[in-house]
């Protein structure tokens, strides 16, 4: 996505805009895999980048730039987005005790937990299998799933979709499985040695 499509237009941009520009191909990709539409995934990300320069006074030197302009991203997605869609109801996920399955994880450290056994089998699995993975999953599941993928703590999470941190861990972990046993079976499939080494994912 070229970045005159999100320009403000007149003079040369200044450090903000320079710098929340940086964090175009960040915001294109995860609004890509959010919307499924290049056409809609490109509107996204410049109604984004028109709000963070509109509203650009509130925010924060010396805070997290990359964080603020995802929450813009994911508020103007689930605030209009969505609206334009009916989304599948798909797999068992949507009925999934998040709050039992929180009480469950309490024991676990409160970090990524990507670095299990089974993403050895995801490291040689190729991307195109994880799009269709990650297109599999409801949409509350996906977008943890994919601000996750951006690096961001449990905490910012829970502030840009304004649900509580336990939400966002039952949400990733249950979010991850679903694509951990996806994409072992299409490791099953391709002869990947190292997911016949290892059980299913359960």
């Amino acid at each position: 996505m070229a970045k005159a499509a999100v320009g403000t237009g007149g003079g040369q941009a200044d450090a903000f805009e320079a710098d929340a520009l940086s964090f175009l191909d960040a915001l294109y990709r995860t609004a890509l895999r959010m919307t499924r539409s290049e056409a809609e995934a490109e509107d996204l990300v410049q109604e984004t980048y028109i709000r963070a320069f509109r509203f650009k006074d509130q925010f924060q030197p010396g805070t997290n730039l990359k964080a603020w302009l995802f929450r813009i991203l994911t508020n103007t997605f689930i605030n209009q987005f969505r609206r334009r869609k009916t989304q599948p109801q798909t797999t068992e996920l949507d009925d999934v005790d998040e709050s039992a399955l929180y009480r469950q994880m309490t024991g676990a450290s409160a970090t990524s937990t990507l670095g299990q056994p089974e993403s050895v089998v995801l490291d040689q699995v190729v991307d195109t299998e994880v799009t269709e993975a990650l297109e599999e999953l409801p949409e509350k599941f996906r977008t943890v799933v994919l601000l996750d993928s951006e690096g961001f703590s449990y905490k910012e999470m829970a502030e840009m979709l304004q649900i509580p941190i336990g939400t966002v861990m039952s949400r990733l972990h249950r979010g991850r499985k679903f694509l951990q046993k996806r994409l072992y079976d299409v490791a099953l499939d391709r002869g990947i040695a190292a997911a016949r080494s290892m059980p299913r994912p359960t």
